[in-house]
Formats: C-alpha cells, structure tokens, sequence
C-alpha cells in the first residue's frame, strides 16, 4: 500500500530517508511564524491529492514544545483534507469525499517521555496526557525507543514502539568493535542487552548509589574490562553527566576505550565539550539533528510504519 511521508518544520532529512526506506514519496508541509510567534501551517495545493491517495505518515518530534502545537496543527490540518473539508475564504465552499483513516504520527524523539510518573500530588503526568491528545488526532503512532513505553499503554489507536539498536549494534560493530557493552543503569538493561547480543560481547551494568541529595555514586558490578574497548548504551544522552561517571568507573577498571551510543542526542549544557573529556566516541542516531548523528533512524521507524499498515489492513479484511 503506497503512501506519502510528510514533515513540517523539523528536519526533514529523516523524514525523506524514511520515504526513500519505504519507497513512498516526500511531502514537504507548509509551517512558518507570524511576528508575534504564533504558528501557521497549511497542507499546500500540490500537496492535497498524495495526502487523500494513500496512508500519511507524518514525522513530527514533538520537541521543544513548539513542536508539539506543530505536531497537532499538522495532523489537524491532514485529517481535514483527507475528510474532504476544505472549505476556505478565498476557494468558497468545497466539499469533497471522505477518504477514511490512514493518517499516523511518526515521532523520532518523544518529549516528555521522562515525565512519566506523578512523584508529588498535583502533578501532570506529561507523559501520558500528551500520548492521549495525540492518539485523538491520528489513526495510529509510531515512537522510537521511547524512554517509559508505559506512556503509550491503552491508547485509542494502535501504536508501535520500535526500537533503534539493531542499527545501533551494527554500527558499533563496523566502526567502534566494542569487546564489552555497558548500560549505565539498571533503566538501559533491555536496550543495552540487546546490542550486546546483536554484537556477540559481554554485557554488563553500573549500580547507581545515591550519597546524598546531590550526589549519585556509579560503582562497577564485577566488570572485566582491562585493556578492552567498550561501549555504553543508553536511550538519550541529555547532560551526559551519568556517561561522563560511568566511563570514569570504566578508566579505573582499565578500560582501553569507552565509547558512549544513544539513539536520541539532546547533548544540553555542554554535554558534548564534557563527553569529549571522558569518552573516545560518541554515537546516536538522527531522531534528533545533533553534531554526532551517524545512525539513521529510518529503518527502525519504517518497521513501525509497516507494522501498522498491516494492522490497518488486516482490520480492513475482517470487517
């Protein structure tokens, strides 16, 4: 089943790697700020059959938060087209079929995915309430290695997680041929395990020992690792403070190199003036653009694409 991949204001060499992945073609959607800030965005005209033809898949990060009103104005926007209403002051009223569902919110980084959890009374649950909003806007979400998949849990429509470690292993073993893989906590044991696996290397994590309200201690758990490469995984690297400790813990066990993997980049702070004191690599994929993107996630999202095209016409079959 043929389809268009769309994007608005994000970067957009994602989105096009992903349509280039999935042999569909590349919409690019039109959004830009009036001076007061406020956002526009439009489905152009010679965009408007690709949208009603076929499945849209929109990449859309919804991050920083401006990109989550993008995200909704898009998908609004789309679901308008497809339904047929396209009603305007200047084109007068036209009304035209109502193509039915296939629009699905591709999202290469999900913001808010550590607000997952309400630790004071009062507090919103970011994480979730954002999954909700947008499964009312779309027929199906797909989200990469998102950091607390219970954010997505009984969502409206169906939703495929999928994850970019394969691509991430494979890369490491071309390029960096890790003898050892690390996760920096107990939080990264699945995605960690699943690269060291991929890679055939041992595997192991750090314990994370809190001293005191500001203080966190990252002591090694029976690692091996004299005079060997290794190779820390993590789903994002934000600060890079918790790679910068455990590569240290890593040099002090006689670790020859330590190289830091992520699929989402936000590198804030400094981070990556600090990873560069600490770690001889850093690797992540292209969920977010960052100086050191050199793995595409277009292949991990295009599994999830696939997965809900089959699942939409599957139902299609049985009713």
């Amino acid at each position: 089943m043929d389809g268009v991949v769309a994007s608005g204001s994000g970067d957009s060499g994602l989105a096009n790697a992903l349509a280039e992945t999935l042999g569909w073609n590349h919409l690019d959607l039109e959004t830009r700020r009036f001076p007061d800030t406020e956002g526009y965005v439009r489905v152009p005209n010679d965009c408007l059959d690709p949208i009603r033809s076929g499945p849209v898949a929109l990449v859309s990060t919804t991050f920083p938060d401006s990109a989550i009103l993008e995200t909704l104005f898009l998908l609004d926007a789309i679901r308008d087209v497809r339904s047929g209403e396209m009603s305007s002051l200047k084109g007068g009223e036209v009304k035209e079929s109502d193509v039915g569902p296939g629009v699905f919110l591709v999202i290469p980084y999900y913001g808010y995915s550590r607000q997952d959890k309400r630790f004071m009374a009062g507090e919103a649950i970011s994480a979730k309430f954002l999954a909700r909003t947008f499964a009312s806007h779309c027929d199906g979400i797909v989200v990469l290695d998102i950091h607390a998949p219970e954010a997505m849990e009984n969502m409206e429509v169906p939703v495929e997680l999928v994850s970019a470690m394969p691509e991430i292993a494979e890369h490491l073993r071309k390029n960096v041929r890790p003898d050892f893989v690390l996760s920096p906590d107990k939080g990264a044991i699945d995605r960690a395990s699943s690269v060291a696996k991929a890679i055939d290397v041992p595997f192991s994590y750090l314990e994370k020992k809190r001293i005191d309200a500001h203080t966190i201690e990252h002591t090694p758990k029976d690692l091996d690792v004299e005079g060997q490469v290794v190779a820390i995984v993590d789903d994002m690297i934000s600060t890079g403070g918790t790679i910068c400790r455990a590569s240290d813990a890593l040099r002090r066990q006689g670790a020859k190199e330590v190289h830091a993997a992520c699929t989402h980049g936000l590198f804030t702070g400094g981070a990556i003036h600090r990873l560069g004191n600490h770690v001889d690599g850093v690797h992540s994929t292209d969920s977010l653009p960052n100086p050191r993107a050199n793995v595409s996630a277009a292949e991990a999202l295009s599994r999830g694409v696939k997965r809900l095209i089959e699942r939409m016409s599957s139902e299609i079959v049985i009713h």
